[in-house]
């Protein structure tokens, strides 16, 4: 609910998206520690993140999940952002690599974020929920053009329909390309697509009958190019995960009705 008006691009108001992650993985450099970013995320219950599983390749390492986050380069902020340690990585069980499919991953906090100001769940979507081209959305992140910015960034962005998807794929991928069903296409307006650096980060969609409110649509997966080129970016589908996402929260005893809109 407190996304601006579509077509207001750029720079996102701060709390602008309170479910918006920052995956980092911890690293040690001459006996520094530090943390990288390596994909977006979305809050979707106080201690689980949901990311794009192939984020989370790197065998071994250890990651931590921010919230709150907007500008990197300060924590002179109205509300402070909060870091957790991933202590259990959950990938979708039809996870695969190359091609990629059903992309998608659950992160255990080892203790719940707190909920404020800056920081926030995002809704998810049934499994009947529509999500088609009449929908407004929009997505955030650190990353557009190939560049780092300090400042969490936004774009407007279309959903395009499987079809249209699909022939625009077609010229760079050879028609013999079929789309699969876990994902679904959005962007490919100039200027606008998600660029490499956003994998992993959130599509939200406004609630056709309720215009004030956003459910996350899809995850984005992979492009082909950056915003200079017409093809859409590929979002695993969380339409067609809900049920998976449903049954792992349960499994582990987190409430699914945080996330219900």
């Amino acid at each position: 609910s407190r996304v601006s008006a579509p077509g207001d691009d750029h720079e996102a108001q701060f709390g602008e998206f309170p479910w918006m992650v920052a995956v980092l993985r911890k690293e040690k450099h001459d006996g520094i520690d530090l943390s990288v970013y390596t994909c977006g995320g979305s809050l979707i219950h106080p201690q689980v993140v949901l990311t794009a599983a192939h984020c989370m390749a790197d065998v071994g390492k250890e990651y931590k999940a921010r919230v709150g986050e907007w500008d990197v380069q300060t924590k002179a902020e109205i509300y402070p952002h909060q870091d957790r340690n991933v202590t259990t990585i959950i990938v979708h069980p039809e996870y695969k690599r190359n091609p990629l499919l059903y992309d998608l991953a659950l992160l255990i906090l080892d203790s719940p974020v707190t909920i404020m100001g800056n920081v926030d769940v995002v809704c998810l979507p049934d499994k009947n929920q529509l999500v088609d081209n009449n929908l407004s959305c929009v997505s955030g992140g650190w990353g557009t053009k190939g560049k780092f910015y300090n400042l969490l960034q936004k774009v407007e962005l279309p959903i395009v329909d499987t079809e249209s998807c699909q022939t625009r794929l077609h010229t760079s991928l050879g028609t013999q390309y079929q789309l699969h069903e876990s994902f679904l296409c959005a962007g490919g307006d100039p200027g606008k697509d998600r660029c490499r650096t956003d994998f992993g980060s959130p599509l939200v969609c406004q609630f056709p009958e309720k215009k004030d409110k956003y459910f996350q649509a899809g995850i984005l997966s992979w492009a082909l190019a950056c915003s200079e080129s017409s093809v859409p970016a590929m979002y695993s589908s969380l339409v067609k995960a809900v049920d998976w996402i449903d049954k792992i929260m349960i499994d582990n005893n987190f409430s699914t009705s945080v996330y219900k809109n």
